[in-house]
């Protein structure tokens, strides 16, 4: 046994205290105890100040207001290793609090906090990525941390053991990359694989934080590349097959939905069986939830037109259509939305056609929430694009019928897509015959009201589209939707306005619709918008072409030219040049003005008016009995012999209360007999006051003549001749060039004014006319044997014809040159209509 030393026991200096313990419950002195300069001291008010924060929000604050956080960034670099991982342990926890967020951006601590990251001590990583995770909140503070470095430790940092400190970094990795800016840098620095690792953590928070930061970060196409090369599709896949990360299956879906835009990532992931796994797994699930994301990741996917393709090999339609039946509103919209985009490919519609998939979008448009019914009839409107198929199956499932019934809809995006179907089906001329018998001309009236602009743009196209026939041009007619067509072309909005025009330019193929849009004021508007460059377009112009051309006056009024193809018949009449500007009247508001001064109206009006008949009435209301009786024999032979059809017969058979009935019967007949009467009076005395051109008895000889002697001729050329000769001979004959001056034909016209009392004049009572009567009158015969024949009117009461003639040279295989035909001084001349005699012609 050794001899035992006793050890010396050094007595503390005089000057200095014991060891002292030390408690407090005042905020104030903590906060002074962390300026002490004992290392026992401020290892004891760091622990009190982190603890005191980590209570609640409140205290954060309190600490902040009085001044403690300048003293713990102070702390968090101090040599003691207690002091400084309480301090930093503060330091993290009083960042949780959004106003003391506030003040820290002001000062250099995220700096101080990412050079804390990768100490020795682990709860100095813990607590400063913790604030890190804190600070990553704010757009400014992502850029410092950025900027100052914070991303490679922190990437570094997820590879830690210890599940907080993977949890604060991944959460301070996960706020930064939301900032577009940043997120290629995780693949950079090579944090992929570590993220793909984490989806094996025990801890669900760490695995849904791994998976947002791939959501955020595989929008970058080089990201997703890195993790196609990892095998990440393939662990995103396997993640699915695990039943215990039920609640995370759609932050997986959200991660695949970005990597199958790409052609290359879809490619493999069908390659290597994860499509087939993704179907079944999406058509087996029972959560709603997760198959909105599939259906989205879907949708995302046939954006591309190749994987498009793919899908369709892949028979997603058939995972779509069975979605359709499901109860869950989000869910219906999800997939009607995947449907619209994957019905862009043509394959595709025909699937959804083949597989049955028109029927559960016909079911869902009666669906009560408007939401669906968009996205059903969206849906419906990409399926029917060139797909005669698909629109047969929509009327033989009565989907027209739904359609138009949702142009009343109260939504104005299931309106228009209502509208762009039944645009879609007009384009067949059987599918457009069917659905105007089902009134869609008439329907089509209520969305021409609208107050929505959209929907504005698609009624006027969709009337453009079924007003084809004269049947739906008369339904057209009688309800007010050309008077919201007329009121359209004066939007300010350019695309209605090109549609009105188009929906018009459509419409008056016809007289009587033609002349119901003229008098809407349809000419002036169109005028209007034809003089402004801006707002022209090709729609209002061809618009007003067609408008003119089924009222003849009004085109060589505005425009001075009628084409050959422009026939000139009884009822035209030429009121002379008017401004672009000027208002077209009719001949019946012309008559009523008192003789003037002013440049005659020539009229053509060969016709006699044909009497006044009763088919010309309109129809009468009959009781279904009258017509009964009244289509009955006349003679009804009872079995006594008498005649039944006698009246006097008929009462004597009736009882006290048929007599009393009848007696009505016959008052009411009295009534409408003495009803009937009236209006036939009145429509007399409205006919009588109707202005009639007088009849032009001289024309219909010259008719007559033309018919006879001229248009037998064997060639064009000898009857275009002819026909100027006998112009010329009944409009006063050849005028010398040199004597044109002294040819007068004002005065004549004039005396003929005041003799009739109007400023009208019939064309054939004109015995001495200048070019502008004698060119009338040329056009108006050759129209009536069928010479082509154009009408042209120029300045100075100048006017010209200008015909096609051939070559008369034998052998000759030029086309037919334009001639104008010479009607003043040479009768019959053919004149070049490119030559210099020809520019004389036309002008003085």
């Amino acid at each position: 046994m050794g001899k035992k030393v006793k050890k010396e026991v050094t007595p503390p200096p005089k000057n200095v205290f014991d060891p002292l313990t030390i408690e407090s419950r005042k905020t104030g002195t903590v906060i002074l105890m962390l300026k002490s300069d004992e290392e026992e001291v401020l290892q004891k008010a760091c622990e009190a100040v982190y603890r005191f924060a980590d209570k609640c929000d409140e205290n954060k604050l309190l600490l902040l207001e009085m001044g403690a956080l300048e003293a713990i960034a102070n702390l968090i670099n101090h040599e003691d290793k207690i002091v400084k991982r309480y301090a930093v342990m503060a330091y993290g926890v009083t960042a949780g609090n959004a106003d003391v967020r506030q003040q820290l951006r002001k000062t250099n601590s995220i700096e101080a906090a990412v050079q804390l990251l990768g100490d020795e001590d682990d709860v100095c990583n813990e607590f400063a990525s913790l604030f890190l995770a804190h600070m990553s909140n704010e757009y400014n503070s992502k850029l410092t941390i950025y900027k100052h470095g914070g991303m490679e430790p922190l990437i570094n940092l997820m590879e830690s053991p210890d599940p907080d400190i993977q949890k604060n970094s991944l959460q301070a990795v996960c706020n930064l990359v939301q900032d577009f800016q940043i997120r290629g840098s995780v693949r950079e620095l090579g944090g992929i694989p570590t993220l793909l690792d984490l989806l094996k953590s025990e801890y669900a928070i760490i695995q849904e934080l791994s998976l947002n930061t791939l959501t955020a970060i595989t929008q970058d196409g080089e990201t997703r590349t890195v993790l196609r090369e990892n095998e990440g599709l393939a662990q995103l896949v396997d993640f699915l097959n695990h039943k215990e990360y039920e609640d995370l299956h759609v932050n997986v879906l959200n991660v695949l939905a970005n990597c199958l835009e790409d052609h290359e990532s879809l490619d493999e992931f069908r390659n290597s069986g994860g499509m087939e796994k993704l179907l079944a797994f999406t058509t087996e699930s029972a959560t709603p939830e997760v198959q909105i994301h599939a259906a989205n990741a879907m949708a995302r996917a046939a954006k591309n037109v190749e994987n498009a393709k793919i899908l369709h090999e892949q028979e997603v339609e058939k995972t779509l259509i069975a979605m359709c039946t499901s109860d869950n509103e989000r869910l219906k919209i999800a997939v009607c939305q995947a449907i619209c985009i994957l019905s862009e490919n043509l394959a595709a519609r025909d699937a959804f056609g083949k597989l049955e998939g028109i029927p559960p979008l016909i079911q869902l448009m009666q669906s009560e929430s408007g939401d669906v019914k968009e996205a059903a009839t969206l849906a419906l409107a990409n399926l029917t694009v060139n797909h005669k198929n698909n629109c047969l199956e929509i009327i033989a499932q009565n989907g027209v019928e739904q359609l138009i019934a949702l142009l009343t809809f109260q939504k104005e995006a299931v309106v228009v897509n209502a509208i762009t179907c039944l645009i879609n089906m007009s384009h067949d001329e059987q599918l457009r015959t069917d659905i105007q018998k089902r009134g869609i001309i008439s329907a089509l009236a209520e969305p021409l009201k609208s107050d929505s602009v959209r929907i504005l743009r698609e009624a006027c196209t969709a009337i453009a589209c079924y007003v084809t026939g004269s049947e739906s041009r008369a339904e057209l007619r009688k309800n007010e939707a050309l008077e919201y067509l007329v009121q359209h072309l004066r939007s300010t909005d350019a695309q209605l306005q090109r549609n009105a025009s188009f929906a018009i330019l459509c419409s008056c193929v016809d007289t009587p619709t033609a002349a119901a849009v003229s008098n809407l004021g349809a000419l002036e508007v169109l005028q209007d918008i034809n003089a402004s460059e801006k707002r022209r377009n090709n729609y209002s112009t061809a618009a007003l072409d067609k408008l003119l051309d089924s009222n003849l006056p009004a085109k060589y009024s505005l425009t001075g030219k009628l084409s050959s193809q422009n026939v000139v018949t009884d009822g035209f009449y030429d009121a002379g040049l008017i401004r672009p500007d000027g208002k077209i009247l009719p001949l019946e508001e012309l008559a009523k003005e008192p003789v003037n001064q002013r440049r005659p109206i020539i009229v053509v009006n060969s016709k006699i008016p044909e009497p006044v008949c009763s088919s010309d009435e309109e129809d009468l209301e009959i009781d279904p009995l009258d017509q009964y009786e009244s289509n009955t024999d006349a003679r009804l032979i009872d079995s006594a012999g008498y005649d039944a059809s006698d009246q006097s017969y008929k009462r004597s058979q009736m009882s006290p209360s048929q007599r009393s009935d009848d007696h009505a019967r016959m008052k009411k007949k009295d009534k409408e007999a003495a009803a009937k009467e009236e209006a036939e009076r009145l429509r007399a005395e409205k006919l009588e006051q109707a202005y009639r051109p007088p009849v032009d008895t001289a024309l219909q000889g010259y008719f007559s003549d033309v018919k006879n002697f001229i248009a037998p001729m064997a060639t064009m050329r000898e009857q275009i001749v002819a026909l100027a000769q006998y112009v010329v001979d009944k409009m006063g004959g050849e005028v010398e060039r040199a004597k044109l001056m002294d040819f007068s034909w004002e005065l004549p016209i004039a005396e003929m004014k005041f003799e009739l009392g109007s400023n009208i004049i019939p064309i054939g009572r004109i015995r001495k006319g200048t070019f502008y009567h004698r060119a009338l009158l040329f056009k108006v015969l050759a129209d009536s044997i069928v010479i082509p024949c154009s009408l042209e009117l120029g300045q100075y009461n100048r006017a010209w014809n200008e015909v096609m003639v051939s070559s008369e040279e034998k052998g000759s295989n030029y086309p037919p040159f334009k001639y104008i035909v010479d009607l003043m001084h040479d009768p019959g001349r053919l004149i070049k209509s490119d030559s210099p005699d020809a520019v004389r012609y036309r002008s003085l």
